[in-house]
């Protein structure tokens, strides 16, 4: 059996008959959601990842993409996966490899927990030290995913105290009518928030009453009681 063979197998020995009847609900798998069209066997994210550890240094390029374009879930998040692990121990060209198929890639990233366990370690990594126009151009894409992309990515610097990127895609995502873009916004939000709260507030102060609801109840999520109220109460934005 060839080491794809391999991996596929293990990947669906870990099938969990019960997980797979609710992680659909879960995920929104329904007609007419976001995630109508997604497959699930069943298995949790810590064992994919320990599957995506067994076998990162032994598969190629071609086997990745197998995974990435395979209609069942668990399969793609094993090969995005596997390509954080490859991205952390590559040098820069390798990285700019795993960058750009990554991101020629991203319809096949079709989902909050694809983007938000893979975006910010390769695209915000990637893209730290240089010109990061290419997340203004996913924010502006018609892709729902392109544009979670875009503002999760900016996980990375938030985490090493560079919030400019975070607060701008904020600005040009700021009226999205997605919830899922809304909660995605509202969460990076609270990240700047959680280091420099007057910067938050400062935000803010221009922006929360016409903010969907859904981004400001995420973005003051740690605030008192009493700021949150006073918030809520001001806001007019979409529910």
């Amino acid at each position: 059996m060839s080491v794809f063979g391999e991996l596929y197998a293990d990947l669906q020995k870990l099938s969990d008959p019960e997980s797979k009847k609710n992680i659909g609900r879960f995920f929104k798998t329904e007609t007419g959601s976001y995630g109508e069209s997604d497959r699930f066997i069943g298995v949790s994210v810590p064992l994919v990842r320990s599957v995506a550890r067994q076998y990162y240094r032994r598969v190629g390029i071609s086997e990745i993409l197998s995974l990435l374009h395979d209609p069942i879930h668990e399969c793609r998040l094993l090969a995005l996966l596997i390509w954080v692990q490859k991205f952390l121990e590559s040098d820069d060209a390798g990285r700019c490899k795993i960058y750009k198929t990554y991101i020629s890639n991203t319809k096949y990233i079709n989902n909050w927990d694809l983007v938000d366990l893979s975006a910010y370690q390769i695209v915000g990594r990637f893209l730290e030290k240089r010109d990061r126009e290419p997340l203004y151009r996913l924010a502006d894409s018609t892709w729902l995913w392109d544009q979670r992309i875009s503002i999760v990515s900016t996980w990375e610097y938030i985490r090493k105290g560079d919030f400019r990127d975070t607060l701008a895609l904020s600005d040009r995502l700021l009226l999205h009518p997605h919830d899922l873009i809304q909660k995605a916004v509202g969460w990076m939000l609270r990240e700047v928030g959680k280091r420099d709260k007057r910067l938050l507030v400062d935000f803010l102060s221009k922006r929360y009453r016409k903010m969907p609801r859904t981004m400001l109840r995420y973005a003051i999520e740690k605030f008192d009681p009493e700021e949150r109220l006073f918030y809520l109460k001001s806001n007019k934005g979409s529910k």
